[in-house]
């Protein structure tokens, strides 16, 4: 049975790219769920699958899904769905942020990088567009830098008018399978165009009334590099819903508070409101962020309707 890579996800068509060059549209047969899980997009961009021919060479019916090594998955924005997958099988995902427009919120850091730990993606966070920061952004984004490098996250500053940085990110696309994600408006297709000449994405503009981006990619889609590998290009995101996390597990995706963890006067400390918490005595002394800890709460004590209604 032939076989290949899933390049593109419309939610009912998959554009897969056969092990021998041929691409074919296909579309599911049956059905794929993961452990009872309800998805938008059971088959997403950078799965491995199998198909059968349904028209010889014009379009297939996937049959088979092979395992993933890891992956990236929300909330759905649609309510009558429980998960998205961004996109399958990561050699590393790269979160593109910008400090203005738009402002990527903190938040919306955390909850992406909590998902990634979950889901074993490494994380590159890419600040995009500082040749637009003023004295004042960019003493903020030295502390995001400073906050996020103590952890243990790659960071990279990138500006595509001054080529800050785009032949180190090319360096470290090549050859691999990444995704780019974050909020509209960040640059992400920009950033492509400028790593892959030949792409030509088509860009959005900023919203002068709410400085926030404008969707301009539709649908997740793979595009070959130049150099070799690919680069995942997934629909700006406003929100970021974490999905199947225990609370008792939640603190072991926050680095910084799972090492800090192992010091509490309860080994079964949620960190919230237990006494002898060394996590919420590390916060006071400055060792773990306010903002991060912060996210780890809002995640903690957040109810599911409420988040629905919210993100």
């Amino acid at each position: 049975m032939p076989s290949g890579l899933v390049v593109k996800s419309t939610g009912s068509w998959y554009t897969v790219r056969a092990d021998d060059g041929m691409t074919v549209e296909c579309r599911i047969r049956g059905k794929f769920r993961m452990s009872g899980l309800r998805t938008t997009n059971p088959v997403a961009a950078g799965d491995r699958v199998e198909f059968e021919w349904v028209e010889q060479g014009r379009t297939g019916s996937i049959t088979d899904i092979a395992p993933r090594k890891n992956y990236i998955i929300r909330k759905s924005s649609n309510l009558s769905h429980e998960a998205h997958i961004l996109a399958a099988n990561l050699d590393k995902a790269y979160l593109i942020i910008t400090l203005k427009f738009p402002e990527t919120p903190v938040e919306f850091v955390d909850r992406f990088l909590v998902t990634a730990e979950a889901y074993s993606v490494p994380v590159c966070l890419v600040f995009n567009k500082t040749d637009l920061y003023t004295g004042s952004d960019t003493e903020a984004l030295s502390v995001l830098e400073k906050t996020y490098g103590e952890i243990g996250y790659e960071i990279l500053r990138t500006s595509v008018p001054e080529g800050l940085n785009l032949d180190r990110l090319r360096e470290m696309t090549r050859g691999k399978i990444s995704l780019f994600s974050g909020n509209s408006g960040v640059g992400k297709s920009s950033l492509i165009n400028a790593l892959n000449p030949s792409c030509s994405l088509k860009t959005g503009e900023i919203s002068d009334f709410h400085h926030k981006g404008k969707h301009t990619t539709t649908f997740a889609e793979m595009i070959a590099l130049e150099d070799g590998g690919y680069i995942i290009d997934t629909p700006g995101i406003k929100g970021f819903g974490v999905i199947r996390m225990e609370k008792t597990e939640l603190s072991h995706f926050f680095p910084e508070i799972f090492s800090m963890s192992s010091n509490c006067q309860y080994y079964n400390c949620h960190h919230v409101s237990e006494p002898g918490c060394a996590v919420k005595t590390a916060v006071q002394q400055g060792l773990i962020m306010p903002s991060r800890y912060n996210s780890y709460l809002n995640l903690f004590l957040e109810e599911d309707e409420k988040y629905r209604a919210a993100y």
